[in-house]
């Protein structure tokens, strides 16, 4: 099944293709050729889609999946995926009054903020990667997959490199994650989210306000405030969610500062970003990343 979407503004494609690249996951995800490829299982029902940008304001999606009833569904993920109804423009606008931002902004004005397919995914990815690196983190993610995840079944010939799905939460509850080779106590964290998701379906959508969005991740054992700002940003499309201790954040405000920067430091800057600081955070993580 072949698909467009649509969007507003411009869309910076190359950045949301390194960010995915520098993150994808071994055996579940591929990025090449200007394109990015999954696969994904959806009420029992496994499935896969390469997604590319298409002529104009749209992306193209080739999906494949056995429920066309599952198809808006689907349409929905992928668009929050890849943050296809955002207000960019308006977003942007805003942002560019901090002069340290302008011309960040200017040179990427299609800069959008990456979502995820699936709100457990994002928070095993969220909980790996505390105090590591991104490589590390994601072969961590990589060995995860591959000892508890089922395997694809009829991948599509075009999509080479796809072998299987990312675990169910029943099976990374009652997992000893620890065995991945990471500390014990964060292997305890992963089981723990994906058990609070089985008793709470609702543990990853977005609520009234950015407080109530995060007070029920702040809760679980091993989840910190980086930790749930970073699944509100990413998978509750809270746009004003901000990790301000992140380490990144912090290196990408000092180079364009010109000298060290503190966390408290970061946080009263951000102020005047509000209500998009999420938005902000992405301008300056890709500056690290681009040298800017």
């Amino acid at each position: 099944m072949r698909l467009t979407l649509d969007y507003q503004g411009a869309y910076d494609w190359p950045a949301m293709l390194d960010f995915l690249a520098a993150r994808a996951i071994d055996g579940l995800e591929v990025v090449r050729s200007g394109s990015y490829a999954r696969s994904f299982c959806l009420h029992g029902l496994q499935g896969t889609f390469v997604i590319s940008q298409a002529p104009g304001h749209g992306l193209a999606v080739e999906l494949a999946y056995a429920d066309s009833a599952a198809l808006p569904q689907i349409v929905a993920r992928l668009r929050r995926m890849f943050d296809l109804d955002a207000d960019l423009p308006a977003i942007h606008r805003h942002l560019a009054t901090d002069p340290l931002l302008a011309p960040l902004i200017a040179r990427s004005p299609g800069l959008r903020v990456p979502g995820t397919w699936d709100g457990l995914e994002l928070a095993m990815r969220a909980v790996l990667g505390q105090q590591i690196s991104v490589a590390a983190a994601i072969r961590l993610a990589g060995k995860l997959v591959a000892q508890y995840g089922a395997p694809l079944v009829g991948s599509e010939p075009w999509l080479p490199g796809l072998r299987q799905v990312f675990p169910e939460a029943q099976v990374l509850a009652s997992a000893d994650l620890a065995t991945l080779g990471m500390p014990r106590s964060r292997g305890r964290t992963l089981s723990g989210v994906a058990q609070a998701l089985l008793e709470n379906p609702g543990l990853f959508e977005a609520r009234e306000h950015l407080p109530a969005s995060v007070a029920p991740l702040l809760a679980l054992w091993g989840v910190g405030d980086w930790t749930a700002q970073y699944i509100a940003l990413r998978q509750m499309r809270e746009a004003d969610a901000f990790p301000p201790g992140d380490v990144g954040l912090l290196k990408a405000l000092a180079a364009l500062e010109g000298q060290p920067v503190s966390a408290q430091y970061l946080l009263a800057r951000a102020e005047s970003w509000r209500p998009y600081r999420g938005y902000a955070a992405q301008v300056l993580w890709t500056s690290l990343s681009r040298g800017d």
